[in-house]
């Protein structure tokens, strides 16, 4: 089955994030590819749809972050576009007031993250406002710097309105919050697509420098169940898991039920609801620097524990 390459475009209000997307879309139109995009405004009006040309499918949300308010109909909107069209890769272009793991845990949805290859987060840091930030309250302060924490590619975008030197002590203040994204320099947010797509990471080891595909900064793990678990061993094996899993969400069929229970999990917390018709038993899990195998292979061992 083809998947389809998700990139989520994050950052604060004012940063850039639509003069990326439109550089990006026109880059994508001349390799060819089929994109579509989904804008998330936090009035009622769209501003930046006009900027997007007629020939890129686009969804909108409206009157509210995906994180929070609008979640139900960010799946309708992504199922709509991954079934009415034939993707290579979506473009989410998030409101500046998102925080990065709820995006992901949004766009995330059971019934169709297996189409879907999360590839990772691209933050806009208008360098200006970064240096100003003490302006700024705690609350949006500690909003950037979550944003800035969670990208897997930061943009310091705007580098043509501050000094040489400038450029140098920010750049040094965010990579001490992120020292594992690629960080570059940017006017206009001009990027070259190629460099997106492979998200590569610079890793020192003693003085040789070496390219490699890291792992994602926040990734997302999609199990299929293929029958009944114990409600308890399962609950167990929540209690097991680290901080820096997230969220979760999904199917789960128990052992003492007819039918599956919807799950949600966050901050720690699990919660049920009963479902009164057979749905697909999958489950995506949030969280950061997840190790994919380990997890899979626990969630599988609970199947076989619950069939012998």
């Amino acid at each position: 089955m083809k998947t389809t390459e998700v990139y989520i475009l994050g950052g604060f209000l004012g940063s850039g994030k639509t003069t990326l997307l439109r550089n990006i879309l026109k880059q994508e139109s001349e390799t060819g590819r089929k994109v579509a995009v989904l804008l998330n405004e936090l009035g009622s009006i769209s501003v930046d749809s006009g900027l997007i040309g007629d020939e890129v499918p686009l969804k909108e949300l409206f009157d509210g972050c995906i994180c929070c308010t609008i979640q139900d109909k960010l799946e309708v909107q992504l199922h709509e576009l991954l079934t009415e069209n034939d993707l290579d890769a979506v473009y989410i272009e998030t409101t500046g007031a998102a925080h990065p793991v709820e995006v992901l845990d949004g766009i995330m949805s059971p019934l169709f993250a297996k189409r879907l290859e999360y590839k990772g987060i691209i933050t806009v840091v208008d360098l200006m406002r970064w240096r100003d930030r003490e302006g700024l309250s705690p609350q949006l302060r500690k909003l950037l710097a979550e944003q800035i924490h969670h990208a897997d590619f930061i943009l310091l975008n705007k580098a043509d309105l501050v000094s040489e030197m400038e450029a140098a002590q920010l750049i040094y203040s965010i990579q001490a919050l992120n020292k594992d994204a690629v960080c570059l320099l940017t006017e206009y947010a001009a990027i070259s697509l190629t460099s997106l797509q492979h998200m590569q990471r610079k890793r020192h080891n003693g003085h040789k420098k070496l390219d490699v595909q890291d792992h994602l900064h926040l990734s997302a793990v999609v199990h299929t169940f293929e029958g009944s678990v114990k409600q308890t061993d399962f609950e167990d094996w929540l209690r097991s898991l680290p901080e820096t899993v997230y969220r979760m969400k999904g199917y789960i069929s128990f052992t003492h039920s007819q039918y599956p229970h919807l799950f949600q999990y966050s901050y720690g917390m699990p919660m049920y609801m009963n479902e009164m018709i057979k749905m697909p038993l999958n489950i995506v899990i949030i969280g950061e620097r997840l190790d994919k195998g380990i997890m899979i292979g626990q969630l599988e061992a609970l199947e076989v524990k619950a069939n012998q």
